[in-house]
């Protein structure tokens, strides 16, 4: 039987540094504190993916508090904090309350191994289209050029995502980085 979650009081570097190494799983932790509402509100959304997945990823709850330390080295300024190690390497960093639709894509894609993207919200979605229609019919009718562009370039940041042209010249630049 899964136990929820590995909570850790605190943590130094060397421990947490053997914890994400050592594992044959992959791992997501959750940065949390007891005074902190929103991760009062995160910690049960996290608790139930994490029992959905419990037999292909290790979660653990460390309390920020007390692992200044380890909060340092990651960079880690605000909480709840979530990230997902494979190897010893980061895989992916979410900062602030999800929904449960972004966790599941978070511990799906590290227990996958593929690459983590955080789903778009529809309200962030529909605003930025929104918003790029609105600067391009202002363009339209003051016959500004730059506002026109400036619009389509809004409006393709509510799509982007979902453009697979976007995706195959992102995808080829990556592959050249590598």
């Amino acid at each position: 039987m899964y136990h929820l979650p590995l909570s850790l009081r605190s943590m130094n570097k060397e421990e947490f540094d053997t914890l994400i190494s050592k594992t044959d799983k992959p791992i997501i932790i959750d940065f949390w504190a007891t005074w902190c509402k929103p991760c009062q509100i995160a910690k049960p959304i996290l608790q139930k993916v994490a029992v959905d997945y419990a037999d292909q990823i290790q979660f653990v709850q460390i309390n920020a508090d007390e692992s200044h330390e380890i909060l340092s080295e990651y960079h880690i300024m605000s909480i709840p904090t979530v990230v997902s190690f494979r190897n010893g390497s980061l895989l992916a960093r979410v900062t602030g309350v999800q929904s449960e639709g972004s966790y599941r894509a978070m511990f799906e894609s590290a227990a996958s191994g593929a690459e983590f993207r955080l789903p778009m919200a529809p309200l962030d979605r529909t605003i930025r289209l929104l918003g790029g229609g609105a600067i391009i019919i202002a363009g339209i009718t003051n016959s500004a050029w730059y506002l026109i562009v400036l619009g389509a370039i809004v409006a393709f940041l509510g799509i982007y995502d979902r453009c697979p042209i976007w995706a195959a010249i992102t995808g080829f630049f990556k592959k050249l980085s590598k």
